[in-house]
């Protein structure tokens, strides 16, 4: 009974925080565009399941991945600070003894991003509009190796206690850098892609692990170190896709380079 009666509660708290939205789209239909909508029973099925999968998803992002997240990264460190303790090393702080947290980080940044739905339409979407030449999945994984590399060196930057704007500085000084060289039918899409890997997937476990390190590894203020590693999730993905589309076409001029020697 508890468990409904909780599922019942964001249930109708998803209610009043969707209804803006739907009351702003009916508005506009009604009043500025002064047509009915196409299909309202189907309208409001779909609204239902919105609202419904929206409610299950909090009551899990509560009841799991939190948790999750929390409970590995405690694990972890705890699992390496009793390698220092038998190293007769004490309590001191070497990055090096985490690096079981730094392939964590990257396996959850990697797999949270194929899974990300966001992505997934918009990967759909740019291989649509490209008549087939952007693939879903290249671009799917160039953005999930971006986000891994985020994360990983994000939770680097938890354990060292490093300050925060020197990797999203130095970051962007990349990013930029390869937007004045990168393909221009690219660049926008890999701006878009830094967008859509902070969605309901991947914020809550990457969330999650950065509050659990900063947490629990003395020294570590959840407030000041716990957050970041979200910026290092969008930041990234734009380094790599970018990347990945000069890559290929570098690869694309070799090639036809090759074929012309050839001829």
């Amino acid at each position: 009974m508890v468990w409904l009666t909780h599922i019942a509660g964001t249930l109708w708290t998803t209610v009043f925080d969707v209804l803006p939205i739907a009351a702003i789209l009916l508005g506009f239909q009604l009043l500025v565009l002064r047509r009915r909508p196409a299909n309202p029973l189907r309208l409001a099925i779909g609204f239902g399941y919105a609202v419904l999968g929206l409610a299950l998803f909090l009551v899990g992002l509560e009841q799991a991945l939190f948790p999750l997240g929390r409970i590995m990264a405690e694990q972890l460190t705890a699992h390496a600070f009793e390698n220092l303790a038998a190293a007769g090393g004490g309590l001191a702080i070497d990055w090096r003894d985490y690096g079981w947290i730094y392939v964590f980080a990257a396996a959850i940044g990697f797999s949270t991003t194929v899974a990300e739905p966001s992505l997934l339409a918009v990967a759909m979407k740019a291989s649509e509009v490209s008549g087939q030449a952007l693939r879903p999945w290249g671009l799917r994984i160039a953005v999930a190796l971006g986000v891994a590399l985020g994360v990983a060196l994000g939770t680097f930057r938890i354990v060292t206690g490093t300050p925060l704007p020197y990797y999203i500085i130095a970051g962007y000084i990349v990013v930029v850098a390869q937007t004045t060289i990168a393909p221009r039918a690219i660049v926008p899409l890999a701006y878009d892609s830094g967008g859509v890997t902070t969605s309901m997937v991947t914020v809550p476990l990457v969330t999650a692990l950065g509050l659990g390190l900063a947490t629990h590894i003395p020294g570590r203020s959840p407030i000041i170190d716990g957050f970041g590693l979200i910026a290092f999730a969008s930041l990234f993905p734009m380094i790599t896709v970018m990347g990945y589309a000069q890559m290929s076409q570098w690869w694309s001029r070799r090639r036809a380079s090759e074929e012309e020697d050839k001829k």
